[in-house]
């Protein structure tokens, strides 16, 4: 059998299992199973490794956290039933609810649960900063001095610091809510939580398995249990074409976001559904909080990566417009408005880059003038992933006379050059980790330079680093937004970044699948999901 016939048949077996889902395991009802893919694969089932994607969707089927954000990113109670801040803004206290139980286990006796308290909380938390544990969450609790549960209903948290943003911060997957009897078990084969389904299988590569949760201390507006659904398969198809051929076949629920390999099959250079699939699939679009950007390494030797001159230069000299419209069949909205992206609350209408391509000559004239340098030069490191993006900004740049390479490298090896301040200017991402702008405008404070934080750009300016610590010491959030607007402004000024857009969840469903919702975070949330017959 030749090398194509293999790939045929690996193809066609995987499709066969992603059919197969209708197994004792899984109803045969398949209204009642809602199927997605991952193609990147899930790496864990403990939520103190949820910082992904791929491990976020499975985590949040299985566990609750203290508080939750709503569909308008608001914070709400989930496992708390409510809570109160002192005036100091240090201690936190949530009283919990009453009817929240873990799923069953034989840990808890023979086909038995146990009710959920505050000792379960305290254990959580503070496992994230277990050493032995090594969760990459572990930052999520350094604002936190003390954790203590004062009685079975209330869990006390004091922080060594105010932090405005901290009940954003509990709402992350990372502070999912575990039973003190996770230290004798397997998250392999029994993870154990509060939310609507429960683990069945796992079987490493093909497929795992959640079933629903008959516990769940949830309803529905009218009273009624949730979830809808009576299970959740998910399988591992390996690349996004494979996914997608799966999905147009009525395989897969679900699809997210948008692969060149079937992008400008799917939806028009608009950016709307494609006339053939609009009888069966439905699309939809929301905000969704990534800023896609340039970083200047402002270290770096270069003369061009320390003028602020040259590094305005390149934010003028490309249309984003074009490039969303004809490399993102618009899927993305540029980046016109500074570096917090839509969708969050405090983010300021304050003016960023256009296409301005004079101005970008007349900037690097000046350049020319101040340094002595004829022929500027800048070199762009990327993932292959963002090739074309990236080779769009070349010739544009090229045109007001700057040389440009591209320096194409692995996700990893981008990630780790850049940490080492090892290169001068590099395509990055930053998707938010809670819903609030400070979390974006933390990128340039100084106290943050990599490789010990994620200012990558070595950015350092006293009035930013000034306005960024009073924003932390104020609990109004009228007064925190507006000094929000300022550091933004300051970075359009002084150009640390180009901004290129402020990316969109994208979403594809079945038309038979009710309920799913969209949301700026792209979290996944099944348990008011209904399919139809």
């Amino acid at each position: 059998m030749n090398s194509r016939s293999i790939l045929s048949f690996l193809l066609l077996l995987n499709l066969l299992l992603l059919t197969s889902c209708t197994d004792s395991d899984v109803s045969d009802r398949d209204h009642l199973v809602f199927r997605y893919n991952e193609h990147a694969n899930i790496t864990s089932l403990d939520p103190a490794f949820a910082k992904d994607q791929r491990n976020i969707w499975p985590a949040h089927q299985l566990y609750n956290s203290l508080v939750k954000l709503d569909k308008n990113l608001s914070i709400e109670g989930d496992i708390a039933r409510s809570w109160t801040i002192s005036e100091d803004g240090l201690t936190y206290q949530f009283e919990l609810r009453d009817d929240v139980f873990f799923h069953k286990h034989p840990v808890f006796g023979k086909d038995s649960t146990r009710l959920v308290v505050a000792s379960d909380v305290e254990y959580s938390l503070k496992r994230l900063t277990d050493p032995q544990v090594a969760s990459p969450g572990s930052w999520v609790m350094s604002d936190v001095k003390r954790i203590e549960a004062l009685n079975d209903s209330l869990i006390q948290i004091e922080l060594k610091q105010k932090f405005p943003a901290f009940l954003g911060l509990l709402t992350s997957k990372f502070c999912s809510v575990l039973p003190v009897e996770m230290d004798q078990l397997d998250f392999q084969t029994s993870p154990l939580g509060t939310g609507p389904f429960k683990f069945k299988r796992w079987e490493i590569g093909e497929k795992l398995v959640l079933r629903k949760n008959n516990l769940y201390f949830k309803t529905d507006a009218e009273g009624n249990a949730l979830p809808y659904l009576e299970a959740v398969a998910i399988s591992f198809l390996p690349d996004k074409q494979s996914e997608f051929l799966a999905f147009v076949q009525g395989k897969l629920d679900f699809l997210s976001g948008l692969d060149p390999s079937y992008k400008d099959e799917l939806i028009t250079v608009d950016g709307e559904l494609s006339t053939k699939f609009e009888t069966d699939i439905a699309m939809e679009k929301s905000p969704y909080l990534n800023t896609e950007y340039l970083g200047f390494y402002l270290d770096a030797d270069s003369k061009e990566m320390k003028s602020k001159a040259f590094r305005l230069a390149i934010n003028y000299a490309f249309d984003r417009d074009k490039m969303i419209k004809y490399l993102r069949n618009n899927i993305g909205i540029p980046a016109h408005r500074g570096f917090i992206p839509e969708g969050l609350s405090g983010r300021a209408h304050i003016q960023g880059y256009t296409f301005q391509p004079e101005k970008a000559r007349k900037l690097i004239q000046k350049f020319k003038d101040e340094t002595g340098i004829k022929d500027p030069k800048l070199i762009i490191s990327t993932n292959p992933s963002y090739i074309d993006l990236v080779e769009f900004i070349q010739k544009e740049v090229q045109r007001i006379g700057v040389e440009v390479e591209i320096d194409v490298m692995p996700p990893s090896t981008i990630r780790q050059k850049r940490s080492a301040g090892q290169l001068e200017t590099f395509r990055a991402s930053w998707i938010a980790d809670y819903p609030d702008a400070i979390n974006y405008l933390s990128l340039f404070y100084s106290a943050n330079f990599s490789p010990n934080g994620p200012n990558y750009t070595h950015f350092k300016n006293e009035t930013y680093d000034r306005l960024y610590e009073e924003a932390l010491s104020l609990t109004k959030d009228s007064l925190r937004y507006e000094l929000y607007a300022k550091m933004d402004s300051l970075l359009i000024e002084e150009a640390p970044v180009v901004p290129l857009y402020y990316d969109e969840v994208v979403r594809f469903r079945s038309k038979a699948v009710k309920g799913l919702g969209i949301n700026p975070f792209n979290l996944l949330d099944l348990s008011e999901v209904k399919k139809t017959r």
